[in-house]
């Protein structure tokens, strides 16, 4: 692989999440830095993705990795340039004039839906929404929330669904821990919803909770965890059988469902169960459930019975999904870019020069760490084809952003990032807590341009 280096390779990796950082890192340990500049080209003013705006604000050691992402974007072979958005501000013809070779690592943003009646009443969000709004992303479909109901309903069984339940119940000292927007967690804090049911059309072995998780659950402060009596039904012989991974996330499940119980809020798990409808006027009240055929305790006149839970907020938790990008194959039942190791495909036609990594090539699977083994894989494809990619016209680095300011983007440097950091450490300083994000966009350009926000 060493045909590459004889020439400067001028890269764009379009995302500045997990998949992206770690292309960014890849590349940079694999040539020589005379070799090689990076441009990360971000849509929101800020960079990391998912990393700020999908973890749960209450996991602050899965976000101590910004660190280490942070050092890669600000390496001095890379370029941020933020509040740029593919498609719209900059094209494919933009990236093939400019850059010799383009990475598409930006995620699945939309979610997928249930299909039910009454899944369009307010009070019922999509989970993906619901975490978007909590962590202060910019683009939040939610806008008002109005909690005032004591039930709520999560649908699905994977982290995702734990995260909204945990959020829900999290007590006051641990919010204010968080960084999450003063108003998010004053709604948070008020809210009297004191029981969560996370619901699953499945078992609790095909559950895609991790051990570390559940375990989690049972430390929370003045919180019960119900777990339904189907965990107990559990065989050995199906524990030995299932993946360890599952047989010690179902052992965890169990240990929970058998602490002592009395505490004010409560977190309850109901399996091999699907919603049928939503009712309510105007907004959310209940949600129907249906005993699902998974269920072989129970005959087919128990699956015929119907059960009524009282929610005035239900979550849906079940899967993310990317969308078709402006000039790139797209292959709409994978919801994935068509590729090679990476290498994006097109039919017949291989496109030599435009790869894709993360959730947009291999589907909205894995942990944040799983993400570096993927952007390596695709690294490695980028460099092995490098000698055939044509050479950008356009070789000074100032002339990308010449072109994005003659039309109107307001484009975001590193050191614009630094500013909107300062601003919500300030913001949080000011109301006696670590952090507090800024959520509207037009705030976070006005932090980055170092101009008041409030």
């Amino acid at each position: 692989m060493s045909e590459p280096h004889h020439r400067h390779l001028r890269v764009a990796v379009v995302g500045s999440g997990p998949s992206g950082a770690y292309c960014v890192e890849a590349l940079l340990e694999s040539l020589p830095d005379t070799s090689i500049s990076v441009d990360v080209i971000e849509r929101l003013p800020v960079p990391y993705g998912l990393v700020r705006y999908g973890v749960a604000p209450d996991h602050e050691r899965i976000k101590s990795i910004i660190d280490s992402f942070g050092e890669i974007l600000s390496h001095e072979h890379v370029r941020f340039l933020g509040n740029v958005a593919y498609g719209s501000d900059i094209t494919m013809l933009d990236l093939r004039r400019h850059y010799d070779v383009a990475i598409f690592a930006c995620g699945a943003n939309s979610t997928r839906r249930l299909g039910i009646p009454g899944e369009n009443l307010p009070g019922v969000f999509a989970a993906a929404d619901f975490v978007a709004w909590y962590n202060g992303h910019p683009n939040a479909t939610i806008e008002r929330l109005a909690l005032t109901a004591e039930q709520a309903v999560v649908i699905g069984n994977g982290n995702v669904a734990l995260d909204v339940a945990r959020m829900l119940v999290n007590p006051r000292e641990t919010l204010l821990q968080t960084d999450v927007p003063q108003h998010v967690l004053e709604l948070l804090v008020e809210s009297p919803i004191a029981d969560v049911h996370i619901v699953g059309r499945r078992g609790p072995l095909q559950a895609k909770f991790t051990t570390k998780e559940i375990v989690e659950l049972g430390k929370l402060d003045d919180v019960d965890v119900i777990v339904d009596p189907c965990v107990l039904r559990v065989t050995e012989s199906e524990l030995q059988q299932a993946a360890p991974p599952t047989a010690r996330m179902v052992a965890a499940l169990r240990t929970l469902g058998s602490l002592p119980r009395g505490r004010a809020r409560r977190i309850h798990f109901t399996f091999f169960r699907r919603p049928v409808a939503v009712f309510g006027h105007p907004g959310a009240e209940s949600v129907v459930l249906e005993a699902t055929e998974g269920d072989n305790d129970h005959g087919k006149a128990e699956r015929a019975r119907r059960e009524v839970i009282e929610a005035g907020l239900v979550l849906t938790s079940v899967g993310y999904r990317a969308e078709p990008l402006p000039e790139l194959p797209f292959d709409a039942v994978t919801a994935t870019v068509p590729h090679t190791n990476g290498r994006v495909f097109d039919g017949d036609d291989t496109r030599p020069a435009v790869y894709v990594a993360g959730w947009l090539k291999r589907g909205p699977t894995g942990v944040i760490g799983t993400n570096r083994r993927d952007s390596l894989e695709t690294v490695k494809a980028l460099l092995s084809n490098a000698r055939d990619f044509p050479r950008a016209l356009e070789r000074d680095p100032g002339a990308v952003v010449s072109l994005l300011r003659q039309r109107g983007v307001e484009v975001v440097p590193w050191d614009g990032w630094n500013a909107i950091d300062g601003a919500e450490v300030a913001r949080g300083a000011r109301l006696g807590r670590a952090r507090v994000k800024i959520h509207r966009l037009e705030e976070l350009l006005q932090a980055s341009s170092r101009r008041p926000t409030e």
